[in-house]
């Protein structure tokens, strides 16, 4: 990733010049406006139109505005080192509510190329982590020791499986930051890292989430099939996402737990059916 560029809006009462000619779309985005004329007007959007149209374009998932909403986050490139620039978060939450490759890569072309800084960084990785962007190992390496623990937080469910990587998403199971811990040991689970086993153990027994209980699968031992039990059969939001977690575990003790309780399970469907 290149080095970060000077904040231009750090100082006060120092502002941006911008073009502030017409939109073709009016203020107030109607839902009657075309696609195309949509995505003509991002690209020529003055400040206060350029949000409501990205919104709308995101609200459409609208294919097509991806080069647009791309152009638009590099429209403020080298701001934002210190504050929000909000014409990038609306474009970047465009691109993740439009989803798919062409989405994905811009966003990971705003992170690789720095186009996004400071706090607008963290929304941008959060975004990649949703839409699986492909990041370089250069860029990756960089964010798993960004001084910022949501954006190692991110960075660790984007990371991939490659030697260098691993290496920090094992380190990262000690860090200070609660959050990004959890994350490294997701991770490592995910790519089949015995090393998170332990934390994934302790959170399943203490502090379970669908995330855990998904990376959990690929490495679990006899251990890791009793609390995925339990909180199957347990009346939780997480009991199934826990049995499907036991349906894609390789141990015959795991296939006869997940039958077990789809035994205990059937009484009560028949009993709620009855009732309705």
């Amino acid at each position: 990733m290149p080095e970060l560029q000077l904040d231009l809006f750090a100082d006060r009462g120092v502002e941006a010049e911008q073009d502030l000619s017409p939109s073709p779309c009016p203020a107030m985005v109607s839902a009657d406006i075309e696609d195309e004329v949509l995505i003509t007007a991002i690209a020529e959007s003055d400040l206060a139109d350029s949000c409501e149209l990205a919104a709308e374009a995101g609200r459409r998932q609208l294919a097509a505005a991806v080069p647009a909403l791309a152009a638009l986050c590099r429209r403020f490139a080298g701001f934002g080192t210190r504050r929000l620039i909000p014409e990038q978060v609306a474009a970047i939450e465009a691109l993740a509510l439009i989803g798919g490759r062409d989405a994905a890569d811009a966003v990971s072309e705003t992170i690789e190329r720095a186009v996004v800084q400071g706090p607008g960084l963290q929304i941008a990785l959060s975004a990649a982590a949703r839409l699986g962007s492909r990041l370089s190992s250069a860029a990756l390496r960089q964010l798993l020791q960004h001084p910022e623990p949501v954006v190692r937080a991110n960075a660790c469910r984007c990371a991939r499986p490659l030697p260098e990587l691993i290496l920090l998403l094992i380190d990262l199971l000690d860090d200070l930051n609660p959050g990004v811990a959890i994350s490294a040991a997701c991770a490592l689970g995910r790519i089949g890292r015995t090393e998170a086993r332990s934390k994934l153990k302790s959170l399943l027994r203490e502090d379970p989430s669908a995330d855990v209980i998904d990376a959990i699968s690929s490495i679990a031992d006899a251990e890791c099939v009793v609390l995925l039990g339990r909180i199957a059969r347990s009346r939780s939001i997480l009991a199934d996402a826990a049995l499907a977690s036991l349906d894609n575990i390789e141990l015959a003790s795991a296939a006869a737990v997940a039958d077990a309780i789809r035994r205990l399970r059937l009484p009560q469907q028949n009993s709620e059916h009855n009732f309705f």
